[in-house]
């Protein structure tokens, strides 16, 4: 899989995809992450990417040419890409959208900033229109790395242990259920008899029932939504 972000600011995002999770699965060569500056695909000696809105307001928007010469250079590089915009207006990102997605050879995020991009450009190409929630950030890097790790994860191999991506919150239209580990008691509170008892039936009785339990006090609309 080849993930590329197109951002103005390539240094915030590079520390976070080579740690951890990500560091491990680029290393690995299971997923191909790469940032792009689309500021480097301005076409004046200033390098500017942005420029006062038409009908005047505060803030500036960002000039589709860098953006789409971006575009249109990796695709003609690499060939087609899944290509993502990070927007509040777009359709909030669900679990089982980060698995489809995940089977994607080729998927680039557009990290905007200002007050947005030329309409234009929306216009221009297929772009899926992600949100992350109801709330405003100064760029669209923090979703597009929370987006990238969603999809990474769900690559084979890239866990120690698969089943985990496949037991988590969201997976089955609920949350997880709770986890323990050592010591068996702390500050008074047990761990539960069920889960030191051996029995793995009963064990994933309890697990299933806490899961449900779970979700139907914190997070009702997921069965819902089933």
């Amino acid at each position: 899989m080849h993930i590329v972000l197109l951002s103005l600011f390539p240094a915030a995002l590079e520390p976070y995809l080579g740690a951890s999770i990500l560091g491990i699965a680029r290393a690995k060569g299971l997923v191909r992450l790469e940032v792009v500056d689309f500021r480097d695909f301005t076409r004046d000696r200033h390098r500017t990417v942005d420029d006062r809105p038409y009908g005047g307001g505060p803030g500036m928007v960002l000039k589709p040419e860098p953006i789409s010469d971006c575009v249109d250079w990796l695709e003609r590089t690499h060939g087609a890409f899944h290509k993502i915009l990070l927007t509040p207006d777009g359709t909030p990102f669900r679990q089982p959208r980060a698995r489809a997605l995940a089977t994607s050879p080729r998927v680039l995020f557009l990290c905007g900033r200002y007050e947005g991009f030329d309409e234009r450009l929306r216009d221009a190409y297929a772009w899926e229109e992600v949100s992350l929630g109801d709330f405003v950030l100064s760029g669209g890097e923090l979703p597009a790395l929370c987006i990238t790790e969603a999809l990474v994860r769900l690559l084979p191999g890239v866990l120690g242990h698969q089943e985990s991506a496949q037991r988590e919150s969201f997976e089955n239209a609920r949350l997880d259920h709770p986890h323990y580990t050592r010591p068996p008691s702390w500050r008074g509170r047990d761990v539960p008899d069920v889960l030191k008892s051996g029995d793995h039936a009963a064990i994933e009785r309890w697990r299933g029932l806490e899961a449900d339990r779970r979700t139907r006090a914190r997070r009702p609309d997921l069965i819902q939504e089933v």
